[in-house]
């Protein structure tokens, strides 16, 4: 994140605006959206970043890209960013309003990554024992792959991170065998 202070600023306004509007829950639908999109989309976070650009220009691609997809609140806040210039923090303040929402809806996010992608089966095994240990919470599960693992798992919820990845149980053995005196010697 560039600048996650002000990012955080401006969703915690559109939250208290949305939340005074009634409009929670379609400004959290918006901005996942958003954040999607500019996690997928590396030509709009450009376009957004783009110094180049004029504000009326980059309203009116926002606009169609847009249009019919998210609330005329949302839109009208985008509008806002633009012709501020603070456009370029937008995909930051989509991710800051997501955070927002879940804590003042008591989600905990649980993101679990793996070397290859999780059949039905598997996930959804691994989301009830999830479920389990945080009773009578809701969860946002996301999963994640990265082949770098070899095998097994990383769980990652709040400032917990269980690591148990076969990359992780190698770079142990490896430690544990160059801190061995008697290795070396035996060349």
């Amino acid at each position: 994140m560039q600048n996650p202070r002000l990012a955080s600023r401006y969703a915690k306004s559109l939250v208290d605006l949305a939340l005074e509007q009634s409009q929670l829950e379609p400004a959290y639908a918006d901005m996942k959206l958003l954040a999607s999109i500019a996690n997928t989309n590396p030509d709009v976070v450009n376009l957004l970043k783009s110094p180049i650009i004029k504000a009326d220009k980059k309203n009116k691609i926002l606009a169609a890209i847009l249009t019919g997809q998210v609330s005329a609140l949302t839109s009208s806040f985008i509008t806002l960013l633009v012709n501020k210039g603070r456009e370029s923090v937008l995909p930051e303040i989509a991710h800051a309003f997501i955070d927002q929402y879940q804590a003042i809806k008591h989600i905990h996010k649980v993101k679990i990554t793996t070397a290859q992608p999780l059949d039905q089966a598997s996930l959804a095994a691994l989301t009830q024992h999830i479920q389990d240990s945080f009773p009578g919470q809701a969860l946002d599960i996301v999963t994640e792959v990265k082949e770098s693992l070899i095998g097994g798992f990383l769980l990652e919820t709040g400032n917990q991170l269980f690591d148990g990845s076969v990359s992780r149980s190698l770079e142990e053995l490896r430690k544990n065998f160059s801190g061995n005196a008697y290795v070396p010697a035996i060349h």
